[in-house]
This record gives structure tokens, C-alpha cells and sequence, in this order.
């Protein structure tokens, strides 16, 4: 038997051991799926040494260490490098690599979602962040304004600085709207968005309060057609899918992300394509018994 975990802080809100247990049992398995806090860097250090070590098969990262796991792994997938973040963990010929399965999950539901888009709004600057900026560009965004409280103006990235891009694609960076400028900003990228996703935790059961990033939103200007996605998927319905709604728009939370990024996991860490349908039903399952009801 195998253990493979969640490294994380918090982890209580996860549905993923439910997830990987459901597909374990359907295809015959006796691996475990364990939730693993970590409530400082040091702790997460220790628990990929355990990878390393061999007494962790693999791992899931979660907020707030996807960057910090791929600086901590002794190799990289190019999904990883190309978003300088990492969810997925595994050992590979005696060395821990890191994976971002983040991003093509997030893709499949844009193009499920959201076909045809071309233009999208970010919030937030951490691995999830990343990861939708990759999958936006996969998608074929051609215009992102990517909204976070690190960028200062919307001056174009310097080299080396995020987001980068391959070229197909023109990224802005857009200030936090605390004064009229940026405020100013945000309503013009806003107006023309087709895609706004909320790639922070603010609303995370756990986490920062949800109002952090809805608030800041001039729902008014959205066009009706847009899709709003939110990464979180617990609690189902955050302040920002609330707000959405009132406005009318097609409004998504992070289960089928959750879902896809944990069968492409799945498939890293034991080379079998597991059975999605089979893992979205657990999902599902989990988040009714919670009190939730599915995005």
C-alpha cells in the first residue's frame, strides 16, 4: 500500500481524501489518501523530505506552499516551471519532481464553460493565480488583466517578471483598486471580460473573508454573457459566485477543477487514467454531506 497526502495549511476543508478514495475503491487499490497540515514552511520541508525518503509515495499541495513546493522539489515538469508553482509532488527515479496539474484542469473547464472566450480578469498573484493565467493562454485568451495587491500600476511586466507569457497572449498587470485611477482601470478591463476568475482563497472555508475580492468588483459594468469561475470549492457558493449571480451571469465554483487536477495527479503518481465520473460523484457526495450544495 501506498500513502500519498495533501500538504497544505489549512487541509481540514478538503475533499480530496474522499476523492482518491473513491477512485482507489473503484479500481481495486489499497493506497491511502491523508490530509498532512502544514503549518510552516519547515514542516512542509519535512513532509517532502518524507517523499524523498520514500515513505510518502506523493503528494497534493494546496495554499499557501504551491510556490514554495517547486523551489523545495529536487526536479520540475514544464508544467510546473512554466507557472512557477506546483500542486502535484512524486517521486521520480529517487528524486522528488514537481507538476502543476492545475492548469490543464482549469483549461478543460474553460472550454467547457467559457468556449470561444477571448478575454479574461485574474485575481490574485499566488500558485492558483499562476496556474489560471496558463490556462487562460491555453485557451486562447488573447487579452488578460491580471489583478493583485503586489502590482503597484499597470505598467507592463519587466523581464523575469510575472506573468509572462509565450506571446499569443497580452497580459496586464492592474493595482489593487484602492483609488480612483485604479479603480478606473479595473472597470475597463472589467467591461470587455469574458472570463473573470477569482484565483485567490478569499472565501475559502478557512480562509480570508470572500468579500475581499467581490467587493471590489463593478459587477454593474460585466457583460451579461461573461463567466465568473472561482477556484474555491468549498464552501460552494462564496461571496464572489453570490455576487455573480445576482448579476445574472453563468458562475462556476472550483469543483471540476478539484476533480480534473486530482485525476491528472492520479494518473502521475500510479500511471492509470482513474475514473472521473467515479471521483466527481465522491466529490459531489462529500460537499452535500457538508451542508453544501454543488456549484
Amino acid at each position: 500500500m501506498s500513502r500519498f497526502v495533501l500538504l497544505g495549511h489549512p487541509v481540514t476543508h478538503s475533499l480530496s481524501p474522499a476523492i482518491h478514495a473513491a477512485a482507489h475503491g473503484a479500481l481495486g487499490l489499497s493506497h491511502s489518501y491523508e490530509l498532512l497540515d502544514c503549518p510552516d514552511a519547515a514542516a512542509l520541508a519535512s513532509a517532502i523530505d518524507r517523499i524523498r525518503s520514500g515513505e510518502l509515495a506523493g503528494a497534493n499541495v494546496t495554499v499557501p506552499y504551491k510556490e514554495r513546493a517547486l523551489e523545495l522539489a529536487d526536479e520540475s515538469d514544464g508544467s510546473a516551471r512554466e507557472t512557477e508553482a506546483a500542486n502535484v509532488l512524486a517521486l521520480v527515479d529517487g528524486r522528488v519532481t514537481a507538476f502543476n496539474t492545475d492548469v490543464s484542469a482549469l483549461a478543460e473547464e474553460l472550454g467547457l464553460l467559457a468556449p470561444g472566450a477571448t478575454s479574461a480578469v485574474v485575481f490574485g498573484a499566488g500558485g492558483a493565480a499562476r496556474a489560471a493565467v496558463r490556462a487562460c493562454e491555453l485557451g486562447g485568451i488573447t487579452e488578460l488583466a491580471v489583478v493583485a495587491r503586489r502590482f503597484k500600476d499597470d505598467a507592463p511586466a519587466a523581464s523575469g517578471e510575472w506573468p509572462r507569457t509565450s506571446g499569443a497572449m497580452t497580459a496586464r498587470r492592474l493595482p489593487w483598486p484602492v483609488n480612483p485611477h485604479a479603480r478606473s482601470l479595473l472597470f475597463d478591463a472589467i467591461s470587455q471580460a469574458d472570463v473573470l476568475i477569482q484565483a485567490t482563497s478569499a472565501g475559502m472555508t478557512g480562509g480570508p473573508p470572500g468579500l475581499d475580492v467581490s467587493a471590489i468588483i463593478p459587477w454593474d459594468a460585466v457583460p451579461t454573457s461573461a463567466l465568473a469561475y472561482d477556484v474555491v470549492y468549498t464552501p460552494a457558493v462564496t461571496p464572489f459566485l453570490e455576487a455573480a449571480r445576482v448579476r445574472g451571469l453563468g458562475a462556476s465554483g472550483g469543483l471540476g477543477m478539484l476533480v480534473g487536477q486530482a485525476a491528472l495527479a492520479f494518473r502521475i503518481w500510479l500511471g492509470v487514467e482513474p475514473p472521473r465520473s467515479v471521483m466527481a460523484r465522491a466529490a459531489r457526495a462529500a460537499l452535500t454531506a457538508r451542508g453544501s450544495d454543488g456549484p
